[in-house]
């Protein structure tokens, strides 16, 4: 039944948005003020005007943005150096290969972001396309970069399975056709997500030949499954 797998980037293949908040919320906590926790998790996985520094300026009048925004960049650096791949990612793209399933990425961030940090994580090479914030007009939310993906891997979207972890991937995945696959990590688990096919908690949990099996034959407890959080 499915020809191509797309996986999402930031928070699905690396947790990036995890060390995103743990960086903003030190920023907060330095002022002795509370993280815009729920504020913040709803620009996940998008690109918008939303500021985490406007926000901070609503409490302080004056801040030094430049300062703020060097420090916060080398935290960011030194961090991500030392982040490993999620659990389970690198099998199911190598069993994805070796089920003959085309492979492609679909992500709101710049292909150099992106493709800097494939490289640096030896994954590249398993990906057929990769689709990011420079080839198209809206980022996810809009389903652009979805559709763009599976006719690049020659397919229907609707033979595509796509890896989220947020739900305005979620939510793109589903406009464009394809069954979705929701993994969330420790930051977007606390998102309600619209409604998918399917949730792993972690890659880990099951091979991909098992989660095809259950997505062909609608035998998943959590199938239909709607996050409550």
């Amino acid at each position: 039944m499915y020809k191509a797998v797309v996986f999402d980037f930031d928070g699905l293949i690396l947790d990036t948005e995890s060390v995103h908040t743990t960086i903003y919320q030190e920023m907060f906590q330095s002022y002795n003020l509370e993280f815009p926790f729920e504020e913040w998790i709803q620009n996940i996985g998008t690109q918008s005007d939303f500021s985490i520094y406007d926000l901070l300026e609503k409490e302080i009048e004056q801040i030094d943005r430049a300062q703020l925004k060097k420090v916060n960049q080398e935290k960011l650096q030194t961090r991500l150096n030392t982040l490993k791949v999620r659990p389970g990612v690198e099998s199911y793209l190598r069993e994805a290969q070796a089920m003959n399933l085309k492979v492609g990425l679909a992500s709101s961030s710049n292909y150099n972001w992106v493709s800097d940090h494939l490289d640096r994580l030896g994954l590249i090479h398993y990906f057929e396309c990769i689709k990011t914030s420079d080839d198209v007009a809206e980022v996810k939310p809009n389903p652009e970069l979805y559709l763009l993906a599976a006719k690049e891997l020659g397919v229907e979207p609707q033979v595509c399975i796509a890896f989220e972890d947020s739900a305005n991937g979620s939510l793109a995945a589903k406009r464009a056709g394809l069954t979705c696959v929701i993994v969330p990590n420790e930051t977007t688990i606390h998102l309600t997500f619209p409604e998918v096919e399917y949730r792993l908690d972690s890659m880990a949990d099951c091979s991909l030949g098992d989660l095809i099996g259950r997505l062909t034959t609608n035998s998943g407890a959590n199938i239909g499954w709607e996050n409550e959080y």
